[in-house]
């Protein structure tokens, strides 16, 4: 663990900058043309959720300077925790399920954007090497492995009342409207077999939370 508070600051700022830069610029700031629509899916949310993290840990780190150049620099673990599953998650789905399917479901997409390499590649990964350099071991406790379900299960229930209710995510490559933003628990054209994706991932996340645990407990002491 790097007890450098001054390194950390300055890695903290320049993960923040990244991770805001990326998302306005998917949501289409820079562009002068912003798709409001864009927040309603999983990659947005997360994003944001670690800028809210970024956020708060540049604050901390800045505060905590104060009382000297060295020291712990690791702060809000849990939440930490957290986020980075969450966010990997992110990472993980966007290059293994949808990316091989995304040329034909979104006509002249491109993979090797700014915008789309930092939502899905570098704030996940900034994210997860913040944990990995400044987190202390032993502050997890056994109940945040389920904590790390909280987001996810939140996301799927209110995304799924609003496909039933009528909103539509996107139009599919078919010409059909999509009410559900992900074909994984896409009811309408895979049925019941997205319980088995919505399972999986579930165990999933609690996979990966023990293993964060475990690391945190035995490893990293």
């Amino acid at each position: 663990m790097i007890k450098d508070r001054r390194f950390a600051l300055v890695f903290r700022i320049a993960a923040f900058i990244v991770a805001v830069a990326g998302f306005l610029d998917m949501m289409g700031f820079f562009r002068g043309e912003v798709h409001f629509a864009a927040l309603t899916f999983y990659t947005m949310q997360s994003n944001i959720l670690v800028i809210v993290l970024f956020g708060m840990l540049t604050v901390k780190t800045a505060m905590g300077i104060r009382d000297g150049n060295k020291g712990n620099a690791g702060y809000f673990a849990r939440f930490e925790m957290i986020c980075t599953i969450n966010i990997m998650l992110t990472l993980l789905v966007f290059w293994i399920l949808l990316a091989p399917t995304l040329f034909s479901m979104v006509g002249g997409f491109s993979m090797w954007t700014f915008d789309n390499l930092s939502v899905h590649l570098f704030t996940p990964l900034l994210c997860l090497l913040d944990y990995i350099l400044f987190t202390q071991p032993k502050h997890l406790k056994y109940r945040d492995v389920y904590y790390v379900n909280i987001f996810p299960i939140a996301y799927l229930i209110g995304t799924s009342i609003a496909g039933l209710l009528g909103y539509v995510y996107m139009t599919a490559s078919d010409g059909n409207p999509m009410r559900f933003p992900y074909f994984f628990y896409d009811f309408d054209r895979i049925g019941a077999t997205a319980f088995i994706y919505i399972g999986a991932l579930i165990l999933f996340f609690l996979l990966v939370g023990h293993v964060f645990y475990f690391i945190d407990r035995k490893v990293r002491k």
